[in-house]
């Protein structure tokens, strides 16, 4: 059993690492959310206190990020009003539907994300002054996918970023750290809309919330400048493997393989 003092230390190093691991690949939840477990919280709660700790990844990539989302405001108002939609719709049913017959489809969206990000690609990367057309059938099929990463979000999260990343790869003329950028900026939106909805539904665990925010503020402002030096084959093979892990992990837990 741990003393105040040294959960208050681990849970900062863990939101730290968590916060540099969300904001450049995705996945925090492959780092927090197991140890939230580990230190004794209960499934959902540790969802809930993971989510609301996440908030403050935003808070430190946003700024971090001006940048690659200074220009781009156009598909950023298409791309948060479906991700807000979609998270409102989860968080809400977080409470209502069992766990269990979630935990069952989410290994197959996080396994189908990850064979995305791995698939190599010879996408045309728009130059400025530059219209890209994108096929509609495409454009309808990204925003579905998209409220569905929001409505993802709002009920479990683990991986939420790979699956925006999966479908924002094959639909953005960007570059990866643009793209990026806007998916920390719209997921975080969607964990502060499920982190009002979660605070409506059931307490608050301020004592892992706080400790775990300030190393996620932390590590969300390291992410997004780590993401301009690396480049962006490796981060997508990092975060293609991490999400392949994540979903072997899942499937071994909800069919007991």
């Amino acid at each position: 059993m741990f003393t105040f003092g040294e959960l208050i230390v681990i849970l900062v190093v863990v939101g730290i690492v968590a916060g540099i691991v969300s904001t450049a690949a995705g996945l925090a939840s492959l780092v927090s959310y197991p140890v939230l477990l580990a230190l004794g919280l209960p499934p959902v709660t540790a969802n809930v206190t993971n989510t609301v700790g996440l908030v403050f990844t935003s808070f430190g990539a946003v700024p971090a990020s001006r940048r690659e989302l200074r220009g781009h405001g156009q598909e950023l108002k298409t791309l948060i009003p479906l991700t807000l939609v979609g998270s409102i719709v989860r968080a809400i049913l977080l409470f209502i539907i069992p766990a269990a017959t979630f935990a069952k489809v989410v290994p197959f969206f996080i396994l189908i994300a990850g064979i995305l990000v791995l698939i190599p690609r010879h996408i045309h990367i728009k130059q400025p002054g530059e219209i890209v057309v994108t096929p509609k059938w495409m454009t309808a099929l990204a925003w579905l996918g998209i409220f569905l990463v929001g409505a993802y979000t709002g009920y479990f999260g683990a991986a939420g970023g790979v699956l925006m990343l999966s479908i924002l790869s094959f639909t953005s003329a960007a570059p990866f750290v643009v793209y990026n950028a806007q998916k920390n900026l719209a997921l975080g939106l969607a964990n502060i809309v499920s982190a009002v909805v979660y605070g409506l539904q059931t307490p608050i665990q301020w004592r892992y919330v706080l400790p775990l925010g300030i190393g996620f503020l932390i590590g969300g402002s390291l992410g997004p400048r780590i993401v301009r030096h690396l480049p962006a084959r490796l981060l997508k093979i990092v975060i293609g493997i991490g999400a392949l892990g994540l979903a072997a992990s899942l499937f071994k837990s909800a069919y007991g393989l």
